[in-house]
């Protein structure tokens, strides 16, 4: 896995403990512990990390270990080497075949116009909700 073009790296041999933040994309493969904070920008999480935090951005994309609870205001994209343990928040989620997530998930929807398909959504937001939702796919 490469990072994306013009993303900054914490490679596999950097050790991090503290709060990170910034207004560009970060490609993490090292170990860091804190809390981190990307508001507008989205974090990777590399096959040879291992991150221990709360994580806020606008989008994350998973490939190795997370422990921390994960607030987003866009995409949650577990890929398949994934192993997520703790709440999501977030606007839309994608989990790959094999990802292993253990915690909460809230997806929060768009505002949308009213329509003859409102009831659905409203249930979906409802089964949201519920503190009971519990997810978690063990691998093969």
């Amino acid at each position: 896995m490469k990072p994306a073009e013009g993303s900054t790296v914490i490679g596999k041999s950097v050790v991090i403990r503290g709060e990170l933040s910034g207004s560009e994309d970060l490609y993490i493969d090292g170990d860091v512990e804190g809390t981190i904070t990307l508001e507008e920008s989205r974090l990777t999480i590399g096959p040879n990390a291992k991150v221990r935090a709360d994580i806020h951005v606008r989008e994350i994309v998973v490939f190795g270990q997370l422990t921390g609870n994960v607030q987003a205001a866009g995409r949650v994209d577990l890929r398949q080497s994934a192993q997520v343990k703790g709440d999501i928040l977030a606007g839309r989620l994608s989990i790959e075949e094999s990802a292993v997530l253990t915690g909460k998930v809230e997806l929060k929807g768009e505002a949308q116009p009213k329509s003859s398909a409102s009831a659905p959504v409203a249930a979906v937001a409802a089964q949201a909700e519920s503190d009971a939702t519990l997810f978690s796919q063990p691998k093969a």
